[in-house]
């Protein structure tokens, strides 16, 4: 071998060795952000919040020089955004209700009650503290009685028939099945706490007993379900996730994981349905399928069928709508938002740019709920600001696409595919002022369910799935609407066995606070 390919072929070998490192830090690189973002997940904080202060830290001290320097006259859609502190102004709720009764404790000297007459009251100093009265069992008895005519003692008997009930023979009143639903599905109490609970108050009831008037109840609510549902399939614009819950499978050895698939009306109310995994078949529930006849006969000018799904970047959302033309997607900023908060210790100048632009559309956003503005006006106001903010952020993302450095499988990478990916459905929300940013708000109704798997950690079985989810639907509604759910599952469950089926839709939490207070629906986010 000459010098020359003997120096060739060394040159070679160095240079497979350093793709072989390149190669390796790279993998390093995933990894050590892989673990990041695992212990960040188990010891750190789950808020996504940046101070505007920290945003301009992580820009640099040059560019926030540069930025405090300029001092233009309007600053435009663009403008400083407000910090997240808490307004020091706030009125403070009283720390007892004057709406409350009253118990009077009258504490005279010994002296006084000694010898009452030799003393004249000239005042009094008054103490205000707040009491409790636990619950209490009491025993419910219907007697019935008996007549017979004076005339004719040996005729058959008068006696009036029961009432209507939940079931025959059950010992518990709607009140108290009313009382384990609220305990199970408002407050995430497992039904052995329940119980031991109860025994504490001297009433044995075995958890089995409970579980068994939560089903009872939810067979009877499942009629205000379906009107819930009717619905959520009437409605034009929903947003939809699902989350895993946990469930009991005999055989298997261990729990299985099933899905509650969750539609929100921004506004409206929120319906859960169960499936038992995560594929294109747990939408079935969630929407009334639209025949293609019927698609082509809708008045072009009103297409009354179009339906507006806004979701995350789950695959089963497009591939269940591709051949459904009467389904259109719509993408939501703050996972976008997300996926890019996670990358900040990769890139911080990079990331705190873009997370100000997307600050920046939700400072419009706000603006926008604040003076209560219309769909009209929402759609002129996004065209106007937040669509220049958007092409600019989509410029940015496309030339990070572009560059080499960034490794496809980083958390930056990922958070620029994912985003490049959404786009399209992104921008929908720029030409339709119905629409939301994103959706935050059926992630808040998914967090019930969330604490109540911490406290109870699975569903006895497959079946118990679909009743939770009714269940959940009648309690998450009247938490929207500022109902006291013990005290509606109490009146409803009470009246549902003597109505009949067309009466239903009256008792819908909404309607059924229509019908009590005559006044406008009160919608609680």
């Amino acid at each position: 071998m000459s010098v020359g390919d003997e120096k060739q072929h060394l040159l070679d070998q160095i240079a497979q060795r350093d793709e072989v490192i390149a190669r390796q830090a790279a993998e390093i690189l995933v990894l050590r952000q892989t673990i990041d973002a695992l212990t960040r997940r188990v010891f750190g904080v789950s808020s996504e919040k940046l101070d505007p202060a920290q945003l301009e830290f992580m820009l640099g001290g040059d560019l926030a020089k540069k930025a405090a320097a300029a001092d233009p006259a309007d600053p435009g859609p663009a403008a400083d955004i407000p910090t997240h502190r808490k307004p020091s102004n706030r009125t403070r709720a009283p720390r007892i209700p004057d709406h409350l009764p009253v118990v009077r404790e009258e504490l005279d000297p010994p002296e006084v009650l000694l010898n009452p007459d030799a003393f004249r009251r000239i005042g009094e100093e008054v103490r205000e503290q707040l009491g409790f009265k636990p619950a209490e069992f009491y025993r419910v008895q219907l007697v019935r009685g008996k007549y017979v005519r004076k005339s004719d003692p040996a005729a058959k008997p008068f006696i009036n028939p029961l009432p209507p009930c939940l079931q025959e023979r059950c010992i518990a009143t709607p009140g108290l099945i009313a009382e384990v639903v609220d305990n199970r599905f408002v407050c995430h109490l497992p039904y052995y706490r329940q119980e031991e609970m109860f025994a504490r108050m001297g009433v044995s009831l075995h958890r089995k007993t409970l579980c068994d008037w939560a089903l009872l109840a939810s067979d009877w609510l499942a009629i205000i379900y379906r009107e819930i549902q009717y619905e959520h399939w009437r409605a034009l614009y929903r947003q939809i996730d699902e989350t895993p819950i946990d469930y009991l499978q005999p055989g298997s050895g261990k729990a299985q994981t099933g899905y509650l698939w969750t539609s929100n009306i921004p506004g409206g109310s929120v319906f859960y349905h169960w499936h038992d995994g995560r594929d294109a078949e747990g939408m079935t529930g969630l929407f009334e399928e639209v025949q293609a006849d019927e698609l082509e006969s809708a008045d072009p000018k009103i297409v009354p069928l179009l339906r507006i799904i806004q979701c995350d970047g789950y695959s089963v959302y497009p591939s269940w709508a591709k051949d459904k033309a009467w389904i259109k997607l719509m993408g939501c900023h703050s996972h976008v938002r997300r996926k890019f908060f996670e990358a900040t210790e990769q890139s911080p100048r990079i990331v705190a740019w873009i997370l100000r632009q997307i600050a920046h559309l939700y400072h419009i956003e706000k603006r926008l709920r604040e003076t209560k503005a219309g769909p009209a006006l929402r759609e002129a106001v996004r065209a106007a600001e937040s669509r220049m903010i958007h092409r600019r952020l989509k410029n940015a993302i496309d030339k990070l696409a572009l560059r080499g450095s960034i490794l496809p499988k980083s958390k930056l990478g990922k958070a620029i595919r994912y985003a490049i990916n959404q786009w399209a459905n992104l921008e929908v929300y720029l030409g339709d002022g119905r629409v939301e940013i994103c959706n935050n708000s059926v992630e808040n109704a998914i967090r019930p369910t969330k604490l109540g798997a911490k406290n109870w950690l699975f569903l006895g079985n497959e079946e118990s799935g679909q009743k939770c989810a009714i269940l959940y639907t009648i309690v998450e509604n009247c938490r929207r609407l500022g109902i006291n759910p013990k005290k509606y599952l109490t009146d409803v469950l009470t009246r549902l066995p003597a109505m009949l089926a067309k009466d239903a839709i009256t008792l819908t939490p909404a309607n059924w606070l229509k019908a009590r207070s005559g006044k406008p629906v009160r919608k609680v986010a």
